[in-house]
């Protein structure tokens, strides 16, 4: 159990640190609006991935072993190519960001940014690729190992926005140096954990 839920740890953490649309959003709306405003919208992930996961796990239950680990393969090549990009973000942080953090007018809620991470595919790829064969493979040895899993997942992720949340309203303006430490941090994780993950479905295949 303590695996599947370091799993979910390592992964909650390079969600809530790697820079993209939804944590531009987030950033943004704090600035905006404030962090009181905007914290309800950190548990937005709960509401979007629910349908997400459903829908994926409902597809993966129907295929073939050897397609899962295939599966992993992809998913750490992904999370590969997503450390590359942290790592590129952490070379150029400072104009990145200051492009990403156009206020935005009008006050957004909890479903506004539920919809806006619906819309966005980085959640479709994560679980098809990542969190659900990990999520999968876990509860099908034991209900209780892939519960593990998503807490961990979920309560790194749910914790970190709200960190961010509160962090970037407090200060009220852009911190380049927070992101750009998030953003090499995040490779550092990511680029540890793809190699593990693609390590573990190739053997999974052989």
């Amino acid at each position: 159990m303590i695996g599947y839920f370091v799993q979910g740890l390592a992964l909650g953490f390079s969600a809530s640190a790697t820079p993209g649309p939804f944590m531009a959003y987030l950033i943004s709306q704090s600035l905006h609006n404030g962090w009181r405003r905007t914290l309800l919208a950190a548990f937005a992930p709960l509401l979007s991935d629910s349908p997400i996961i459903a829908l994926v796990l409902l597809i993966l239950t129907h295929l073939p072993g050897w397609f899962l680990a295939g599966l992993k393969v992809a998913g750490g090549l992904f999370i590969l190519y997503l450390a590359w990009g942290a790592y590129a973000s952490f070379r150029q942080a400072d104009d990145e960001l200051a492009a990403a953090l156009e206020p935005e007018a009008g006050r957004q809620s909890v479903l506004h940014a539920a919809l806006m991470n619906l819309l966005n595919p980085n959640p479709y790829i994560f679980w098809g690729t990542v969190g659900g064969p990990i999520l999968l493979e876990g509860w099908r040895l034991a209900p209780a190992l892939g519960g593990a899993f998503l807490i961990g997942f979920y309560l790194v992720l749910i914790g970190g926005l709200i960190l961010l949340v509160v962090v970037f309203g407090m200060l009220g303006q852009a911190s380049p140096r927070i992101s750009r430490v998030l953003s090499g941090v995040s490779a550092l994780v990511l680029l540890a954990f793809g190699g593990y993950l693609l390590a573990s479905g190739v053997a999974a295949l052989l």
